[in-house]
Parts: C-alpha cells; sequence; structure tokens
C-alpha cells in the first residue's frame, strides 16, 4: 500500500472495484458498500479511489463520468453512448507500437488510454442491432 496504513473500508472499496467488470464510478462503488458499512461515505469512497488511482492499484478512467478499473496493464475499452457504461474489449490484444513511436520520436511515455466510443453489445443486442461498420 505504499506509506498508507491497513484500512478495512479502503480495503474493502479496492475488492468493490476488483470485483466488477462494470469499471464503477464512485457512486457505484458507494452503493455496493453503503449496506454493509452505514458509516461510509462517498466522500470516503472517492477519496480513497484517487488515492488508488495515483498509487498505481487503479487506473482511473476520464470522461463525463469518472470511472475506476482494477486492470492496471495496458488494455483497450469500449465507452456505450447509450448507456454511458464501460467494458473491456479483451478481444483485441494490446499493441505498444503507439507507445514505440511516440517514444522513437523523443516523447516519454508514462501511460495512455485507447477508449472506442460507441455501442455496446448489450445495448445493441437491446435495440436489435448487429455490430456496427465504420
Amino acid at each position: 500500500m505504499q506509506g498508507q496504513r491497513f484500512s478495512y473500508q479502503r480495503e474493502q472499496i479496492y475488492r468493490a472495484v476488483c470485483a466488477s467488470q462494470e469499471h464503477p464510478t464512485a457512486e457505484m462503488v458507494y452503493q455496493r458498500l453503503k449496506p454493509s458499512m452505514p458509516r461510509l461515505s462517498l466522500g470516503t469512497v472517492y477519496r480513497n479511489l484517487h488515492q488508488m488511482a495515483q498509487e498505481g492499484r487503479l487506473v482511473e478512467m476520464e470522461g463525463p463520468v469518472v470511472r475506476f478499473d482494477a486492470v492496471t496493464k495496458p488494455h483497450t475499452h469500449l465507452r456505450c453512448i447509450r448507456c454511458g457504461g464501460v467494458c473491456d474489449l479483451g478481444a483485441m490484444p494490446y499493441d505498444d507500437g503507439l507507445d514505440r513511436k511516440a517514444e522513437e520520436s523523443g516523447c516519454r511515455i508514462l501511460r495512455h488510454t485507447l477508449v472506442f466510443t460507441g455501442i455496446c453489445a448489450a445495448c445493441a443486442a437491446e435495440q436489435g442491432e448487429g455490430p456496427v461498420a465504420i
């Protein structure tokens, strides 16, 4: 935990993100934990999520709503324009070619994210649509 003393709340917050495939928001984590942790506040959840992202335990995904990911290795996401959800595009292997190209031009890459914007499989199925060609 890099300098942080153990905290039951902090560990439960982390576990809630790890257990989710939704790339949860702070509000989602709070709602999931509140029944079993009645003294938990939304501010505590957000502060801990942000701190864990700064430590590298989680990834903080910017967007209209900040979401958190427990998978810290580079991978690709899709943000759905219908439901607002974020999902991993696991079938797409990570290609570090862009990192190498940037470094070849003299840049020092610390991290990057690749987020596709579109319609997730669940929303497409709900509407009776197949994959959309670009």
